[in-house]
């Protein structure tokens, strides 16, 4: 079991900035990908960016030049640095980590909410 703690969240103005941080404790291996996804209401849950145990990313098309993930391998955490913020992402983001060897290895954070507002 890997459990996940999710934190920095919040509301900011358009144009703005924020960190997202995950913790991963528990049974992860260095090999999991990391990564971001977030649901709007009414919206089904989305991609935003993902990382491997060899830092290469994949980002969403509308985050790209804006958001930026990162992880510690050694701290077994990841991060997501959000510039440029618009309304369209306001949403709750959730933290995931999974295995690419054993698809039930597929853990989530409890979410953190994110509100883009003037």
């Amino acid at each position: 079991q890997v459990q996940l703690v999710e934190s920095g969240g919040g509301l900011v103005q358009p144009g703005g900035s924020l960190r997202l941080s995950c913790a991963a404790s528990g049974s992860m291996a260095s090999t999991y990908v990391m990564g971001w996804y977030r649901q709007s209401p009414g919206k089904q849950r989305e991609l935003v960016a993902t990382i491997n145990s060899g830092s290469t990313t994949n980002y969403a098309d509308s985050v790209k030049g804006r958001f930026t993930i990162s992880r510690d391998n050694a701290k077994n955490t990841v991060s997501l640095q959000m510039n440029s913020l618009k309304a369209e992402d306001t949403a709750v983001y959730y933290c995931n980590v999974r295995s690419l060897f054993n698809p039930a290895r597929n853990y989530w954070g409890q979410g953190t909410q994110v509100t883009v507002s003037s």
